[in-house]
């Protein structure tokens, strides 16, 4: 069978041996996967096979998406702030950041609905920041904000704890993303504060919007 590039490998608490009778007089003990079997004439050839559980467990072709941010500014997309991928694994989607410039502490990230990371109007006729990039992608219409594990948003992703030099390297996992593909063409976006995972405050206290990309 063949795998993508990126496909993960399953355990080897998944697999099991099949033996298979061949003439392999030249070898005493024939070992696979840490099974070993001996037998001075015929020694056995052992045929590994996956079981179909794990083999559901596993994504069949696991997706990347990959984002720069940069700074949400009225004036629209400023300077740029580091490296967001986001990518298919057998625990939900895999986030990797490479951010600077961020204000040190505790910030959170959201998908939104939209691929853009335009300005918008607000009702007071101000500008907002990235403010086309929409709502919270929620594409079960939840109409709730329950974080990365509740069942509310789907663009509700973990969060994101800065340091002191302003720099976030890490991975995180969002388990309700099975999917990657569905997060492709839509808005990532660095809110200024960080996140309850609950309502009120409104999406978990995250506030303005500090920085965005769109996820290709």
């Amino acid at each position: 069978m063949l795998l993508p590039l990126n496909f993960e490998p399953i355990p080897t608490a998944a697999k099991t041996c099949k033996p298979v009778l061949a003439r392999q007089a030249s070898v005493l003990t024939n070992k696979v996967d840490g099974c070993s079997h001996g037998s001075p004439s015929l020694p056995p050839i052992l045929l590994c096979t996956v079981t179909a559980s794990a083999v559901l467990a596993a994504p069949a072709f696991a997706t990347t998406v990959h984002t720069m941010l940069r700074v949400a500014t009225p004036a629209g997309p400023g300077a740029r702030m580091g490296a967001v991928t986001i990518k298919d694994s057998l625990h939900g989607a895999m986030i990797t950041f490479d951010l600077h410039g961020v204000p040190p502490g505790e910030r959170v990230m959201h998908v939104h609905e939209n691929g853009t990371c335009a300005v918008s109007t607000g009702a007071d006729g101000k500008p907002v920041p990235a403010g086309a990039a929409g709502a919270q992608f929620d594409p079960a219409r939840t109409g709730r904000h329950m974080g990365p594990a509740g069942h509310g948003h789907l663009g509700d992703l973990p969060r994101v704890e800065v340091a002191a030099d302003g720099t976030a390297r890490m991975k995180l996992t969002a388990p309700r993303v099975t999917d990657v593909s569905v997060l492709k063409g839509r808005a990532l976006i660095l809110h200024v504060g960080g996140d309850t995972y609950s309502e009120p405050p409104p999406n978990g206290g995250g506030g303005g919007r500090f920085a965005c990309g769109v996820l290709e």
